[in-house]
């Protein structure tokens, strides 16, 4: 049950990002520094269990999302995996 809802929030954020940068537009509001902050980890965290992780790949606006803002507010990691 809860690895299922979890599916779901990231499929949810994943369809309400869309195309944007941001959430809200073009610039970061805490919404993106709340939810970069759950996915961040969970997209480069080696996993003991990668279900979840492997379904947060299959969201490439999410991955984007998340490399874009490690490439832009942390250039030493560059966002590289």
């Amino acid at each position: 049950q809860l690895y299922r809802e979890a599916r779901e929030c990231l499929t949810l954020l994943s369809q309400r990002l869309g195309s944007q940068k941001f959430f809200f537009g073009d610039s970061p509001a805490s919404l993106d520094a709340l939810v970069f902050s759950r996915l961040a980890p969970l997209l480069k965290a080696k996993l003991p269990n990668g279900k979840l992780q492997q379904h947060l790949k299959s969201l490439q606006n999410l991955c984007n999302y998340c490399t874009s803002i490690l490439s832009l507010y942390f250039p030493w990691d560059g966002g590289e995996s």
